[in-house]
């Protein structure tokens, strides 16, 4: 269950990458022509929204629009990604690490002037909870005592239990079933955000259509044409509505990256670029850095993900550490971007993508540096000097245009430096998933992808390597590794923390080298320079209410 809910963010790149440009098509007719300056907001969304109930959003365009529409309890500062006050104004954690305390603020409305209460939250988190409902990240709330057996009972005693509950109409308290030091974090997630009870109890699965939703967030729905556009307007109940100067946005959606560009050039569109909007054509970014308007207002932002490759380590000749390192040592990922794929990206050594808590900053020099003359030796003391003994590797990948050149470029350097003979191997999603759940039989190296959910090391070092409760593609267990990032999970301390990752860090890449982290990837955006105040969140949906128009 855990696997299958992941998968989204897990590889969320592999769906943005493999998206090919395709032939322009006809611009429709009711969006705007040639106009530079509207009292309203013109964004892209690169799909259909499908979907506007926060307990049940899992892309990247629906966690945009919801995130208009509906507080979180906490939010991130988007320039340190420390986590601050939404809709929960205080919090505190007990002595013993598992109980935390919000207030919420007392002026908090839903869009028909009731106000929002801890009995929302919990209604929510509920709700979420059930089996019915079929939430996607349900699983976050399993931190919280007896949520990993809520749906499977039915008995209201048992289910009375859960570590959630009112202490009054504005105070909400979780009890979780152990510390966990990054729940601050977890609360600014979908499945914890309140939700109308009274509103869906009437509609059940209907109730976020334009006729019914009631929402507490910067903005409310008022149109929704399913495959088109979504116009978003201020919310006067909002806490904070004198502050939000953008007074309408109109969503409109498109799917083909070079009608994005067009229609952003004739000024029927004010961003283009990220995630949930419409990335910039790959074909066309050296055009736009060149472009004397363009490259004015062009932006690189980071985007937390991380492309790296994983070694079976249960497999000859790959469950050799010196052998890993070797190849890891052998990877000019710098080259690799900067004269093949010609992107923003940045080479990578750890895994955890800066500046997320807990990452470590590139200057520290921990991991494996690109080194031929080192993994030559490596490769030797391993007992295969120039590579005399050693069988074909199978390097395979997901199919994808960025990831076929990444792939290539690795075969080259590894048979040009260590005389290896790679064997690359591209295939279908469902096959390469399949492939992975193997153990000895997978492939020696494998390409994988990870971006992040929120900015905590937990959600990078733990829930992909962790050897039970993680998803741990490789295959590897180590008993100091996994209590470095348990102690870490539980630890008050932000020092000790980051201490206990950097540890972590430096065993998956570099003690032990059972990855091989590729490069961080960063984002290209357009921005007109009438939006004023813009800036980029790299996970969930973007702050708006904080932007203007000039």
């Amino acid at each position: 269950m855990f696997i299958k809910f992941r998968l989204f963010s897990t590889f969320l790149l592999i769906f943005l990458l493999s998206c090919q440009p395709q032939a322009p098509v006809e611009i429709a007719q009711d969006l705007p022509i040639a106009v530079k300056k509207t009292d309203y907001l013109k964004l892209p969304l690169n799909s259909k929204v499908g979907r506007l109930d926060p307990g049940l959003v899992q892309t990247p365009v629906q966690m945009e629009v919801v995130e208009q529409l509906f507080l979180g309890l906490t939010g991130f500062d988007p320039q340190t990604f420390q986590v601050t006050p939404k809709l929960a104004t205080t919090w505190q954690v007990d002595e013993t690490g598992t109980v935390y305390t919000f207030k919420l603020r007392q002026d908090a409305y839903w869009s028909n002037g009731q106000p929002v209460t801890a009995q929302d939250v919990v209604w929510a988190v509920r709700r979420n909870l059930k089996e019915e409902t079929h939430a996607p990240y349900s699983f976050m709330l399993h931190v919280l005592e007896h949520a990993d057996t809520f749906s499977q009972t039915f008995d209201v005693e048992k289910r009375k239990s859960l570590g959630v509950k009112a202490i009054d109409d504005y105070t909400v308290q979780f009890i979780l079933k152990q510390p966990t030091a990054y729940f601050p974090a977890l609360t600014s997630l979908w499945v914890y955000r309140p939700l109308p009870r009274h509103v869906i109890e009437q509609h059940e699965f209907a109730w976020a259509q334009p006729q019914h939703i009631q929402t507490n967030g910067p903005y409310k729905l008022i149109r929704w044409k399913k495959e088109e556009l979504l116009v978003l307007e201020k919310n006067p109940d909002y806490f904070d509505a004198s502050k939000v100067t953008i007074k309408k946005i109109h969503y409109y959606i498109v799917s083909d990256r070079a009608l994005g560009l067009a229609m952003y050039e004739k000024d029927q569109l004010d961003v283009l670029g990220g995630q949930g909007y419409l990335p910039l054509p790959e074909k066309e970014v050296g055009r736009v850095k060149i472009d004397p308007m363009l490259r004015t207002q062009l932006r690189i932002e980071p985007q937390l993900c991380t492309e790296w490759y994983g070694f079976n380590v249960q497999k000859w000749p790959t469950d050799s550490l010196l052998v890993r390192k070797a190849i890891s040592a052998a990877i000019d990922k710098t080259a690799l971007i900067k004269l093949v794929l010609k992107t923003e990206h940045e080479p990578a050594t750890t895994f955890t993508r800066p500046p997320i808590f807990g990452s470590v900053d590139p200057s520290e020099n921990i991991g494996i540096q690109f080194n031929p003359g080192q993994a030559k030796r490596w490769l030797a003391d391993a007992g295969y000097p120039n590579a005399a003994g050693l069988p074909k590797l199978v390097l395979t990948y997901h199919r994808s245009g960025i990831h076929r050149q990444v792939a290539s470029t690795i075969k080259t350097m590894l048979e040009h430096f260590l005389n290896l003979e790679i064997d690359i191997q591209s295939v279908g999603w469902t096959h390469y998933v399949d492939t992975l759940a193997q153990k000895k039989e997978k492939p020696h190296i494998f390409r994988m992808g990870w971006c992040s959910d929120y900015p905590d090391a937990h959600n990078w070092l733990y829930e992909v390597f962790h050897p039970e409760a993680g998803i741990n593609w490789v295959g590897w267990e180590s008993p100091k590794f996994t209590r470095l990032i348990e102690k870490a999970q539980q630890l008050p301390e932000p020092e000790k923390r980051r201490q206990l990752y950097r540890r972590a860090e430096q065993i998956i890449t570099e003690q032990e080298a059972i990855i091989v982290p590729i490069f961080f990837y960063n984002t290209l955006f357009l921005v007109k320079p009438w939006v004023k105040n813009w800036y980029y969140m790299p996970f969930g949906g973007q702050q708006i209410q904080d932007w203007a128009i000039d």
